[in-house]
């Protein structure tokens, strides 16, 4: 990332009243928000998340999504939170609705009574309309098992913040805090590949599914690996971690908005006779924030939207601009 350097003499003119005087950053939520969480003032932010714990001495996990003015969905996952102990089986998701009122927010679900204060949530189990505690859910920030993963020997790096790795992309273009803006499409071309891509969605609660931080990744600039906040969505192949028009991700895996997620894929390209006639579809292997989601899957057409069509000559990476901000770093690829 870009490093601010000062001045001994710059510094002493940054006085406490400079600060006071530096205007606060606007942020539409309807557009949406790319920013260091911690600038995020909307009181759903620090409500949404992740929670898990143990309810009736069973583990759970439950992820709170954020919907807009108070407005949340909720999901109740049995066992844990998907990729920590969920089975995975959608039947047995309990989903509900929730609503900030004063200083709680209130989720009613299936059998559950939520309520969330100071990162904590209180659940209480419902039968026969008799309630009783059942336990309380704590906040958890998962992080990527491959967030920060270093390109081995042999790797080419595409992106590290620096200018020298912005003028690998065409149309290339850094934001203000110094990560790879989408859009771009590198000049480097690629055959088989190992890839590490690291991705930021904005925080956007009032939009509703593929308006909600889209944009996505193409292998050879013909297969897409989506990129979209499907947060506690149900996991489908237009979707985070999906393979467009091709397969849903085993599980799905997407943090919430503004957290820093993953993609490690293991590439393949296609076959092609000496006519360019297909004898072989292209595979990979996707492995979202370090869990497998897709295991040598076969891609037996190029995306609808993608920029080249399926052939034998080798093909860039490229990321979407479908007009949301969303954010790279920690780019690279080490060819097979």
């Amino acid at each position: 990332m870009l490093k601010h350097l000062f001045t001994t003499s710059s510094l002493l003119l940054l006085t406490a009243t400079t600060f006071a005087e530096t205007p606060k950053k606007k942020h539409d939520l309807k557009r949406g928000i790319n920013a260091d969480p911690k600038e995020v003032e909307d009181p759903d932010f620090k409500i949404q998340g992740e929670y898990t714990g143990t309810l009736n001495g069973k583990k759970h996990g439950v992820q709170v999504i954020a919907g807009g003015a108070g407005k949340f969905t909720a999901v109740f996952y049995p066992g844990g939170l998907p990729g920590d102990g969920w089975d995975g089986e959608r039947k047995n998701r309990v989903k509900g609705k929730g609503e900030t009122e004063e200083d709680a927010t209130t989720i009613r679900a299936q059998n559950w009574l939520a309520t969330i204060t100071d990162g904590r949530m209180t659940v209480k189990a419902i039968k026969d309309g008799a309630e009783t505690e059942a336990g309380t859910l704590e906040k958890v920030e998962r992080k990527s098992t491959t967030l920060g993963k270093k390109p081995p020997a042999g790797a080419v790096v595409l992106y590290d913040g620096t200018m020298e790795c912005l003028a690998k992309w065409q149309r290339g273009k850094m934001s203000e805090d110094g990560y790879l803006m989408q859009g771009v499409k590198s000049k480097d071309r690629f055959g088989a590949s190992t890839i590490h891509i690291e991705f930021r969605l904005p925080y956007k609660p009032f939009a509703r599914g593929q308006g909600r931080g889209n944009s996505g990744f193409y292998m050879h600039a013909r297969y897409e690996v989506q990129m979209l906040d499907s947060f506690g969505l149900e996991g489908k192949h237009n979707e985070c971690g999906g393979i467009y028009s091709t397969k849903d991700p085993d599980v799905n895996m997407c943090f919430p908005p503004l957290s820093w997620q993953t993609y490690d894929i293991e590439f393949t390209p296609a076959e092609f006779d000496d006519n360019n006639k297909k004898t072989k579809n292209a595979r990979m292997t996707v492995r979202h924030n370090g869990v497998v989601v897709h295991n040598d899957v076969e891609c037996d057409h190029s995306t609808t939207a993608s920029p080249m069509r399926e052939g034998k000559e080798p093909g860039p990476l490229y990321f979407q601009n479908h007009g949301n901000p969303v954010r790279y770093r920690n780019i690279w690829v080490l060819p097979k």
